[in-house]
């Protein structure tokens, strides 16, 4: 199955459906369903050969939440704590017990460095940092804060003396809980707000959608750091008493016995892990496993369709972001490409007129008709109160938050029956002769090119004006790129618009990514053809490549 069963309070009526409304009643807290645990024997927690009982978790947490109430500093200037941590249990034990002492949390991304790894503590204001043997060089010269390394002797000496924070957390949904930052994909990572009550929901709508109970197991083999893990792996596995199972970094090929070897029922994924997986060589029985659901978001058409046949499991492919507004979902019914409906007031919006976008229209060919009129931005009418912002930085909060709607920065269309389409990122858009249209249908398209891995539509300057088409791609295994036959593909793709066939193709080993999978087309799009990597010109309905030297001009060769 690759479809999501049909959401809690909403359908799909005939003509545009909507997502209905499943905010619980009430707003618990993240640190009270936490704290709910503090007397469940139930298994809580796996990773590598050890185990945890939840009550075993929430004592561990407790700990640190004393050692948080100890090294915090008392006053009006706000004071975080950083984690710098792999996956792991002390990277739980720290986030649980942050929330049990009413202490934000700043999750820091491992991949930055230097000066930007030191801006992003001082910007988030961490007044101590928990890190690891093998990371804490990194942080050295970056800050005079405490910097706690949590496998050392000494600060095994310091747990042992540490005094538990007993007693209920606070119930005040707006206390923060976290920073975390955006991936970056686009500009510098923001660091966004996420309270108290915003995660209790989330914890509690995630259950409730996927039918998760305590007989779950959730595995977590996403990077910590990011939102997806937090907010659709961590949080729901707390609201339920189902156990977690931590992995301490992704690996294709121990995904299967993972799954296996600890009966993992649910997996969270973000960008490309369905696609490493699939391409382990497949085994008869790799259904033969207890999995039932993979949850996540950017994953390509055909790897949700061949990892829910492979695994026996149903997929769910979904809209979301960091900042946790808008929510686009698939029902039953919903076509394949699309990203399913959305919630009532959200909108493809015009961001010049304001005014919402016109339905898509197709030709014949199943050609996107009226991309001028159709393609917008993706606009919450009604959830500014539910964004909580960029933490110390009014800019980029207002940028998205404005005429009271919450902007996304990214492009959709609609289709007459209301289903949603991704269209790519705010600047995803290419204008080729004076006919504009959006990347990611047009990486849908070239997707199906069965010689390619991975696809990356982007604009480069025309030597004219405007733009042209570059795409960056990875081949599939065992396959070279072929110019004719890549030629011949185009030239019988009926649904392939007259001005939308790559100038340019740059073959990669891999594409640039985040630490999260998403690609960095910023790169892409700085580089153009100028790389050492293969680049090929369409000319005369043929591909040849262009001179293999870093500084050539397109138009010389």
């Amino acid at each position: 199955m690759t479809e999501d069963r049909a959401p809690h309070g909403g359908g799909v009526p005939d003509g545009g459906g909507v997502l209905g409304d499943d905010r619980p009643a009430d707003d618990p807290t993240f640190a009270g369903l936490v704290a709910a645990r503090g007397g469940d024997d139930r298994p809580g927690l796996s990773f590598e050969d050890r185990s945890w009982t939840w009550r075993e978790v929430v004592a561990e947490a407790r700990l640190r939440a004393g050692l948080v109430r100890d090294l915090s500093a008392p006053g009006p200037e706000p004071w975080h704590v950083g984690l710098f941590l792999e996956n792991g249990p002390d990277h739980l034990f720290w986030l649980l017990g942050a929330a049990l002492a009413g202490v934000p949390v700043v999750e820091l991304n491992p991949t930055r460095r230097g000066a930007e790894l030191a801006r992003d503590m001082s910007h988030t204001d961490c007044g101590a940092v928990v890190t690891e043997t093998a990371r804490a060089e990194l942080l050295d010269g970056l800050t005079d804060v405490p910097v706690l390394v949590v496998d050392t002797a000494g600060h095994a000496e310091r747990l042992a003396r540490a005094v538990p924070l007993e007693g209920a957390p606070g119930d005040d949904p707006a206390t923060v809980f976290c920073l975390i930052f955006t991936s970056g994909t686009t500009s510098a990572p923001k660091a966004v707000l996420c309270g108290q009550g915003r995660l209790g929901r989330i914890a509690r709508q995630q259950a409730a959608r996927r039918n998760l109970g305590r007989d779950d197991a959730f595995y977590v083999a996403m990077p910590m750091f990011h939102s997806n893990a937090l907010m659709a792996g961590i949080a729901p596995a707390v609201a339920t008493g189902g156990r977690l199972v931590l992995r301490r970094r992704f690996s294709a090929s121990g995904f299967l016995p993972d799954v296996r070897r600890y009966g993992v029922t649910f997996f969270n994924y973000v960008g490309k892990p369905l696609s490493y997986i699939l391409a382990t060589p497949p085994r008869p029985d790799d259904a033969d496993n207890p999995l039932r659901i993979a949850f996540g978001n950017e994953a390509a058409q055909r790897d949700i369709d061949a990892f829910a046949e492979r695994f026996g499991c149903t997929v769910i492919d979904s809209y979301g972001s960091s900042e946790g507004e808008i929510r686009i979902g698939r029902v039953p019914g919903t076509p394949p490409g699309s990203l399913g409906v959305a919630e009532d007031g959200v909108i493809v919006a015009d961001p010049e007129t304001l005014r919402e976008c016109p339905r898509a229209e197709f030709d014949e060919h199943g050609r996107l008709a009226n991309a001028d009129e159709a393609v917008g931005e993706i606009v919450d009418t009604r959830g500014a109160a539910r964004f909580e912002g960029y933490y110390r930085n009014p800019e980029a909060t207002a940028k998205r938050v404005r005429n009271g709607w919450v902007w996304s920065g990214d492009l959709a269309y609609r289709d007459a029956a209301g289903y949603w389409y991704f269209a790519g990122r705010g600047d995803d858009w290419l204008r080729v002769d004076g006919e504009n249209f959006a990347a990611a249908p047009l990486e849908r398209l070239l997707a199906r090119y069965d010689g390619f891995a991975d696809v990356a539509v982007y604009a480069v300057p025309d030597e004219r004006v405007g733009d042209q088409v570059m795409a960056a791609v990875t081949l599939a295994p065992g396959r070279r790129f072929d110019p004719s036959g890549f030629a011949a593909f185009l030239a019988g793709q009926p649904d392939l618009g007259t001005k939308q066939a790559p100038r340019y193709v740059r073959v990669l080993a891999e594409l640039p990514r985040t630490p999260t999978n998403k690609v960095l087309k910023r790169v892409l799009r700085d580089a153009a053809w100028n790389t050492g990597d293969p680049v090929y010109v369409r000319r005369s309905g043929g591909f040849v490549r262009l001179a293999a030297s870093p500084a050539a001009s397109p138009e010389g060769n």
